[in-house]
C-alpha cells in the first residue's frame, strides 16, 4: 500500500468502485465507522463534536456521529451550510443521523465558531482532501476556533485546509491529533506541512478493491523497501563484482565532504571505493582513509585517465569540490562515458548559469542529481518557495533527463519516466553538516552494485533516514555510515532483497 494518491485519483477510485457495483453509501458507511472507531478510543462519556462540511467529507462525519451516538457517546453535530443543500450519499448520511428528530435543528446545529467550546474530542469533517481553494469566511473561523480550543481533533481523510496533492496550507488548516483516511494515503499526508497537520494517519479499508489501482495507475509512492531491493552479495562473489566507486575530492581545505561520501559508498556495499584527490590534499586524504583507496588526480585530464579503467563504474562529484570552470570540466569528464554518475552540491552550483549544458551532457545516462532547495532553485530556475514539491521535482527530472532527489524533511525522488517517491523516515537531527555528503555516497555505493538510478536514490534516501533514526539526537555526519551494518542486516533478512 505504498501508493500515494491525489484527490483526483482517489475520486476516480471511488467512481470505479461504485461503477463495479459497490454502493457509494456503503463506502461512506464504512468510512464513517472507521472514524467512529478512532474516536471511540476516548472513554465512553467523552463529549464529541462533529463539524461537518457540505460534501462527502461531511457525510462521513454524519455516519460517525450516528455510530458514536449508538455506542453511548454524547454527540453534537454542526453543519457548515444549509441542510437542504446536501446531495447524494451525504444527504442520505445526514438523514440517518437526523432520524425522526423534529425539527431537524434539534439534531444539526449551524456551524458557528463561537460554539466550538465544550467538546472532549472534535471530528473535523469539513473538507478533507478535495479542497482546491483557500478557506475563508466562516470556514476559516471554524478552523481557527478548533485549533484554539486545544481539544484533540480527529480529521476525516485529511485535516481541513490542507491541499491533498501538495500538502500546502490553503489559508488556514486544522492541526489534528490524528487523521483517518481511506483506501490509500494522499500525497498531502506525507508532504510538509500537511504531514505535521495530519498527525499519525490511520488507513482504513472501506471496501474499495485494490484492483482499481491498475486502472488509475498512480505514479507516486511512499518510499520504502517495498519499492526496491537491496543487492545481496553472492556467496561465490568477490569485491570486484560489487562495483568500484570513485569520489572526487576538493582541495586541501575541503576534503572532509568527499571522505564522508567515500566511506558511505563503502558502507552501502560498493566492493571498492577510490578517492580521487588533488595532490595538494593527497597526504590528508591518505592519512584519513583506511579501506578507501586514494589516487592522485589533478584536473579533468587526469580524471579522464583514471576513468579509462572501465571497472570504475560510478563517479560521485560535488561534496567539497569547489565551484567554477574546473568543477564543470570534471563533471563533463565523468559524464563522457557510460558509467553512473551522482552529482551534488558544488557540481550542481557550477552549472547554475548553464543548466542546459549539464542536461545535454547527461543525455540519457544513468545520473542522479541530489540538490537541496537552494541548489535546486539555482539550477532549475524555480523559486525557493515550492508549493507542489512532487510536481516540480518531476518537471526537473524530465527537463534534465536525470533522476532528481530534492532534499528536505520530505525528500522527493523523481525519475524522468514520471515515477516519484516521497521519503518520510528522516529525523530532524539529520540537518547537520555533512549529512548530504553521506547521502551522495550511499547512492553512489548502491549504483556501483548496479542498482538503477531511481531505485538507488530511493534506497539511499531511506537508508539515510534509518541511519539518522538509529544514531539519534546529537548525531554528526560521521555517525551515519556506522549505523548501516545493522540496518542492512535487517533488510537482508527480509524478502525484499536481490541476489
Amino acid at each position: 500500500m505504498n501508493e500515494l494518491l491525489t484527490p483526483e485519483e482517489m475520486a476516480e477510485c471511488d467512481r470505479r468502485a461504485i461503477a463495479d457495483g459497490i454502493p457509494g453509501i456503503k463506502l461512506m458507511e464504512n468510512a464513517g465507522r472507521a472514524v467512529a472507531d478512532a474516536v471511540a478510543r476516548h472513554p465512553l462519556g467523552t463529549r464529541v463534536l462533529v463539524v461537518a462540511g457540505p460534501g462527502n467529507n461531511g457525510g462521513d462525519g454524519f455516519v460517525a456521529a450516528r455510530v458514536l451516538s449508538e455506542r453511548g457517546y454524547p454527540v453534537r453535530v454542526m453543519l457548515l451550510g444549509p441542510l437542504e443543500a446536501l446531495r447524494g450519499d451525504a444527504a442520505l448520511a445526514a438523514q440517518s443521523w437526523i432520524g425522526p428528530a423534529e425539527p431537524p435543528g434539534a439534531a444539526v446545529e449551524p456551524a458557528r465558531a463561537q460554539a466550538i467550546a465544550g467538546a472532549g474530542v472534535i471530528v473535523d469533517a469539513l473538507f478533507g482532501a478535495g479542497l482546491n481553494r483557500a478557506v475563508s469566511g466562516e470556514a476559516r473561523a471554524l478552523i481557527e476556533a478548533m485549533n484554539a480550543s486545544a481539544t484533540p481533533i480527529v480529521a476525516v481523510d485529511l485535516p481541513s485546509g490542507i491541499n491533498g496533492a501538495s500538502g500546502a496550507v490553503m489559508g488556514a488548516a486544522v492541526r489534528a491529533a490524528e487523521s483517518v483516511t481511506f483506501f490509500r494515503r494522499k500525497r498531502g499526508h506525507v508532504l510538509l506541512p500537511g504531514r505535521v497537520h495530519a498527525g499519525p494517519v490511520r488507513l482504513a479499508d472501506i471496501g474499495i478493491p485494490a484492483s482499481v489501482l491498475a486502472r488509475v495507475t498512480p505514479r507516486v509512492f511512499a518510499n520504502g523497501p517495498a519499492l526496491w531491493g537491496i543487492p545481496v552479495p553472492r556467496l561465490d562473489g568477490h569485491k570486484y563484482a560489487r562495483g568500484h566507486a570513485v569520489v572526487v575530492s576538493g582541495g586541501l581545505a575541503s576534503t572532509g565532504a568527499a571522505r564522508l561520501a567515500a566511506r558511505a559508498a563503502l558502507r552501502a556495499g560498493a566492493g571498492l571505493v577510490t578517492l580521487a584527490s588533488p595532490r595538494e590534499a593527497l597526504a590528508v586524504n591518505a592519512a584519513a582513509s583506511l579501506a578507501v583507496m586514494v589516487r592522485a588526480v589533478d584536473g579533468a585530464d587526469e580524471l579522464a585517465t583514471l576513468l579509462a579503467d572501465r571497472r570504475l563504474n560510478v563517479v560521485a562529484l560535488g561534496p567539497g569540490l569547489g565551484v567554477g570552470a574546473a568543477a564543470r570540466d570534471l563533471v563533463r569528464v565523468a559524464l563522457a562515458g557510460e558509467r553512473a554518475v551522482v552529482l551534488d552540491a558544488d557540481a550542481l552550483t557550477s552549472f547554475a548559469d548553464a543548466p542546459d549544458a549539464l542536461f545535454a551532457a547527461i543525455a540519457g545516462r544513468p545520473v542522479v542529481l541530489t540538490p537541496h532547495q537552494g541548489e535546486f532553485a539555482r539550477l532549475f530556475k524555480f523559486p525557493h518557495e515550492i508549493s507542489d514539491k512532487v510536481e516540480i521535482t518531476q518537471s526537473a527530472a524530465k527537463a534534465s533527463g536525470a533522476v532528481v532527489l530534492l532534499k528536505g524533511p520530505d525528500t522527493v525522488i523523481a525519475s524522468p519516466d514520471g515515477r516519484a517517491a516521497i521519503n518520510e523516515n528522516a529525523p530532524p537531527w539529520l540537518a547537520t553538516a555533512g549529512s548530504g555528503d553521506v547521502l551522495t555516497g550511499l547512492i553512489a555505493g548502491l549504483m556501483a552494485q548496479c542498482m538503477p538510478p531511481f531505485e538507488a536514490a530511493c534506497a539511499g534516501a531511506w537508508l539515510h533516514g534509518e541511519a539518522g533514526n538509529a544514531a539519534g539526537p546529537g548525531l554528526i555526519a560521521e555517525d551515519l555510515p556506522e549505523e548501516l551494518p545493522g540496518i542492512l542486516r535487517g533488510l537482508f533478512s527480509s524478502p525484499r532483497t536481490t541476489p
